[in-house]
């Protein structure tokens, strides 16, 4: 008996639904957040979008916190990180990184795909004191943008280039928490980094003594983060630390890092990312002219991405393969290896995250450093876009 022909409402919705089932919403999400906030933030609501997220808190269980803004930004990003550390543990471990011969092509263009980007930056902002501080926003991709951007595209990326893709935004994630912790961390409290120490020792033991529940690590995670906040690394350290001390090896029936990721990849994905992008993406363009777009703060950061981004990796994959090093990824051109590095230049979450810690004094600097990110990792996204596009009809 023939099926009946689906109607024309089911074949009209068929793409949204399966957007929703896939990994491209997060990013599609996270486009709108953003696109929302500028909204907001230049509209008629843009007074009390300022006092939600930085207005002083009437009470706060960590007077520390005082702003809903400082409780996204420290502790719900925290959560971010945490997620972060247990991917690139997984990778490390079991994954992509853990096979040197696999590994030696997405390292090497992510360590050039942040050198360059900050070199970049540094030629254009770097002759203003002030400014050196911002040399790493531009050095990160945002991996769910990113894939967002691919999941509108769908088969027309050749899965070895999804997987590349991937892998150098993992080990990005680990180059750009490196840098924070080393780079952006000042008035070190002794006894709060020792108390740190103490609680990631036990963390350590727990897996050491082969410990099979999650709540015992979920706890010593709370007071890690409680530690880290009070000794002058910022808070979200704690997140990849803590990540780092869960086991992978199976513990009672069960894979407690993987057990935990996949409790909490989509509330990151749905929640913790969208509300970090919605809280720090509103940028009031009041009064903002084309000449303040090239001042050398939002243009270093733009630069850094649209142009440092696909120059170091694309520079680094062609070394790499001319040289024997490493082959380019398998059934990709040229053209297509040039889109997916020029997706990377989109730096929206890491990127602004950086931006605050880079000029914590001066709210001026850290919105002129959300118009390069937002700028660049448009730029990167449109051309990113069109180049894939492009390259699939060639194909």
């Amino acid at each position: 008996m023939p099926q009946p022909k689906p109607g024309l409402l089911m074949v009209a919705v068929r793409p949204f639904k399966a957007l929703f089932v896939s990994d491209a919403f997060a990013g599609v999400l996270l486009i709108a957040v953003a696109i929302a906030a500028m909204l907001v933030a230049n509209s008629g609501l843009a007074h009390g979008y300022h006092e939600l997220f930085h207005g002083t808190l009437a009470w706060s269980p960590i007077p520390k916190l005082d702003t809903l803004h400082l409780w996204i930004n420290d502790a719900l990003m925290a959560v971010f990180f945490f997620v972060v550390g247990l991917e690139v543990k997984r990778e490390i471990v079991a994954g992509n990184l853990s096979d040197a011969r696999q590994r030696r092509l997405p390292v090497l263009a992510a360590v050039a795909g942040m050198a360059a980007p900050a070199l970049i930056y540094l030629l254009i902002a770097g002759g203003h004191a002030e400014l050196r501080r911002g040399w790493a926003i531009p050095a990160a991709t945002d991996i769910a943008f990113a894939m967002g951007v691919i999941g509108l595209l769908g088969s027309r990326v050749p899965p070895s280039l999804r997987l590349f893709l991937l892998t150098v935004a993992v080990v990005d994630d680990l180059g750009a928490v490196m840098i924070i912790a080393v780079f952006y961390t000042a008035n070190l409290k002794l006894a709060w980094l020792f108390a740190s120490f103490i609680v990631f020792a036990g963390m350590i033991a727990l897996n050491r003594f082969r410990a099979a529940s999650v709540w015992p690590f979920v706890v010593a995670a709370l007071v890690l983060w409680y530690c880290v906040l009070n000794s002058g690394i910022h808070a979200t350290i704690a997140g990849v630390a803590a990540a780092f001390a869960v086991p992978m090896q199976e513990r009672g029936g069960r894979n407690l890092l993987t057990t935990m990721e996949h409790a909490l990849v989509r509330w990151n994905a749905y929640l913790v990312v969208p509300l970090f992008g919605f809280a720090n993406a509103g940028v009031a363009l009041t009064g903002l002219s084309f000449a303040a777009l090239l001042d050398p703060l939002p243009l270093g950061v733009g630069a850094g991405l649209v142009l440092g981004k696909q120059t170091g990796i694309l520079a680094a994959i062609v070394a790499a393969d001319r040289l024997g090093f490493a082959a380019k990824p398998a059934g990709a051109s040229w053209f297509q290896i040039w889109g997916v590095a020029a997706l990377c230049g989109i730096g929206f979450t890491m990127s602004l995250f950086i931006g605050a810690l880079a000029f914590p004094r001066y709210p001026l600097l850290i919105e002129e450093a959300k118009i390069g990110v937002l700028g660049g990792s448009l730029i990167s996204a449109v051309l990113g876009y069109a180049v894939l596009r492009l390259a699939a009809r060639k194909a």
